[in-house]
Formats: C-alpha cells, structure tokens, sequence
C-alpha cells in the first residue's frame, strides 16, 4: 500500500452516487438533498461520479457516457456550477463525510479540449489517427502519457479540484496509466497541503490486464498500484463471486482468492469491496429474494477493507441506472426495511474491523461460511447462508459466552455450538477473557 495510507481506509464505507440519475432534477442541489440519509448509513467518504461536461462527439445514448469527458476542469452545467458543487461539498464536510470525484485521465471524449489544445498528447495509430486501445470505447481517444507536458497538466487538474474542496481521487481504470504518473501526482498533491488526499483506483479484472500486455499495452496489476494507491477495486476477484452467484463457479474458488490477497499483496493493502456498482449488474436483480439479500450483505460488508454502497443499493433497488441516459434511481419504490438492515450492517462492520485485527473464513457447508473477526477484545463469528440450505451446522467456537447480535430478528437468540441454519444471517459476539 502507499506509505502513508490512512488507517482507517481499511473499514470505511464508500457510497457510490451519480449526480445526473441521482435524483429527479440530477443535479448537485438534488444530492444535496439527500446528504443526511447518506450519512445515516455510516458513510466516510461519499464518491460523484463524473462532474465533467460530456461530449457529443460519438456519443453513447442521448445523455452521454460520463467517461467521456470533453474538459477535465470545468463542471458538466446540467449537474450546476462551482457555486453548488461548493455547497455540495461543505455539506458533506459538515456531515463528517469526505467527498472524491472521478477522475478519467486513461482518455477524453473525441471532441475534448484537450484534442483541441495538444493533439500531439494523444494515442496514434498506425495512419496517425488518434485512436483507443479498446474498441468498445469508441466515443473517446486514449492519451499518450510519453508527453511530460500532460503529466503536468492533469497534476496540476488535480491540483484545481482539492484547492476547491475535493478530498480525494477515485481513478477510473487506473491500471493502464503509468504507475510513475500515480506515484508522482500523489507526490506533489501532498506537497504543501496538510491533508490527507484519498487515492482509489478502479483496477481492472485479471483478464483484461493480459489481454491489453499480450497487445502491447500498459496493464498494472492489483499489487502494482497499492505503490501509489490507498485502496484498490475487488476485480481481481470479483468474476470468482458472479461466478459463484451465477452457478458457474464454486465459493472456494472466492475465498481461496482472498487469502491470495491477503498473503501476495502488501501488508494492510486496502481492497474495496462490493457486489455492486455502476458497470455491475444491482445485487436485487441477480440474487434472489430478500433474505438472500440480507445473507449477501453481512458476507460482503465483513470482508476486510473498505465498503461500497452503489446509491440505491441500500434500498434493493433492482434497476441499474443507465449509464448514458437521464435515468433516475426510483427512491419512492424502495424497500426501506431493507434500508434499516443495511444500515445496521455497514455500523456493525465498521465496529467490528475497528476493534479486530485478524480475519479468517471458512466454508461449513457449500455457500454456507464462518466469517471470524479476532482482536484484543471481543471475537465476532457470523454465520452467513449465501446457497439458502437448510439443516444444521457445527461450530466449534461458540461458547457459552456466545451472545447474538441482533441485526436481523426481533429478539435474541441462544447460541449452541449445534445451529439450526437460518435464512437469516447470524452473528456472535464472544467476550474476551478475562485477563489475570
């Protein structure tokens, strides 16, 4: 991990929010709004998505890819102006949370400034047109990060955005920029500024990482940018859980992943976890029926590192907003017992991994897991049901000190090392022993 990654990073929730489909009018006011309920569900750092005007050229759908961004210091004008983002931002300080922004500094849109301005800081092909190194992103051209000259542009960009307020940076495909770049920008952003900037970078599944080197391109691994980043995306795992989710996989191939993670990487590297966001499909739609749900939510908020919430994630919304279109997530139909759980879930991770230092887990039964957080304090074993079974389970560490935290039922429940299982998870505390 970067040298000086804050603690804390390692059991923060991340809430993921996109202005434009956000709310009715799309806009920072609109946000604004809704900030309060934001931080109800113990959010330290709220994320925008990109703020950016979107350009036209080569448009996807009407409304635009936000990736695709025509200037990277100007505010896109439907969203508002630097007076709201402004409001924006003091709000979510007032409310103890931190905001980053987006930043797409792998390409720009094909009519962007800085095309205008440096055509010369652009991917060539082999006719001299600018051009993308993967096809699919046909609406915006690659930068050619060989130029000092645009190394020094976007620092200074960056620069501009934290002189505003932003606390932080979340990089979209961060993997095929020069780790050097990343490296220095965080270098002299923490130059002369008091804070403590957070890096994120949306590194990218493993199989996309050999597809762009056996084509000749720069493709930086997980463990590769934890040099320059504090926290880094789940992808490297993330195909063995849908895979899971989707029948084509067993859960082993998951949890033997994480202790890859936890042995290969750095020591205290931050993963960000989630099982959805923006170019996945919503957890409501590929998994089925509430309790399931509820199971879904305690495995991947007890992960270690941090958590994201995908605004309307946290109500089982099961409509993914499109991506290049004006489509507002439906806040009237949301399911707001769900909502409570949630809520009840990300307090009691962030108190868990707060008091705990060691993390194991294990597989009772084929998509029924032992999740176990040990410390200096109390041990907090959950017991989570991901496949729906029924019939019981043995635990060998359930002793008679054994109380269940209630996040999920009505009342209390007697531990026994010999559970019934549930569709409900469950999880227990077990008070430390006394010291002499």
């Amino acid at each position: 991990m970067a040298t000086d990654t804050p603690e804390w990073l390692e059991r923060a929730v991340i809430y993921e929010a996109f202005p434009r489909n956000h709310s009715a009018d799309g806009t920072f006011a609109g946000l604004c709004r809704d900030l309060e309920r934001i931080a109800s569900l113990h959010t330290d750092i709220l994320w925008l998505m990109p703020i950016h005007p979107i350009g036209a050229v080569g448009r996807k759908g009407t409304a635009g890819s936000p990736y695709a961004i025509r200037d990277y210091r100007a505010i896109n004008p439907d969203l508002g102006d630097a007076e709201s983002l402004e409001m924006l931002l003091a709000e979510a300080h007032k409310l103890g949370m931190r905001v980053i922004i987006d930043v797409v500094f792998n390409h720009t849109s094909r009519d962007s400034v800085l095309l205008a301005e440096h055509p010369e800081w652009f991917l060539r092909d082999a006719h001299g047109n600018a051009t993308t190194k993967v096809p699919d992103w046909w609406d915006v051209y690659d930068l050619d990060y060989s130029h000092k000259g645009l190394w020094e542009y976007q620092i200074e960009t960056l620069g501009k955005w934290v002189d505003m307020g932003v606390d932080g940076f979340r990089c979209d495909v961060a993997s095929l920029v020069p780790l050097d770049f990343w490296i220095t920008a965080r270098k002299e952003l923490a130059r002369g500024r008091t804070k403590d900037l957070i890096w994120l970078a949306e590194s990218v599944d493993k199989s996309f990482v050999k597809i762009l080197r056996d084509n000749g391109w720069t493709a930086h691994s997980d463990p590769e940018l934890h040099a320059a980043f504090d926290l880094t995306y789940d992808y490297d795992g993330f195909d063995y859980l849908k895979g899971y989710i989707q029948g084509t996989r067993p859960l082993r191939d998951y949890l033997n992943h994480l202790y890859i993670q936890e042995t290969l990487y750095p020591a205290h590297a931050v993963k960000m976890r989630f099982i959805e966001n923006h170019d996945n499909l919503r957890a409501a739609e590929v998994i089925e029926g509430r309790r399931s749900l509820l199971n879904w939510a305690i495995f991947y908020t007890l992960l270690p590192g941090a958590t994201l919430v995908y605004a309307g994630q946290e109500i089982a919304s099961p409509h993914r907003p499109d991506l290049f279109e004006k489509d507002p997530v439906d806040w009237e139909q949301g399911d707001y017992e769900f909502a409570q759980f949630m809520e009840r879930a990300l307090g009691l991770s962030k108190k868990i991994k707060g008091s705990c230092n060691q993390f194991s887990i294990s597989e009772l039964a084929e998509g029924v897991v032992k999740m176990v957080w040990r410390g200096d304090g109390p041990t907090y074993i959950a017991l989570v049901n991901l496949a729906g079974k029924y019939g019981e389970v043995y635990l060998d560490e359930l002793p008679e000190n054994a109380v269940e935290i209630c996040i999920s039922r009505k009342g209390p429940v007697e531990a026994h090392a010999r559970c019934l299982l549930s569709h409900m998870p469950m999880v227990f505390k077990i008070s430390a022993p006394s010291r002499p």
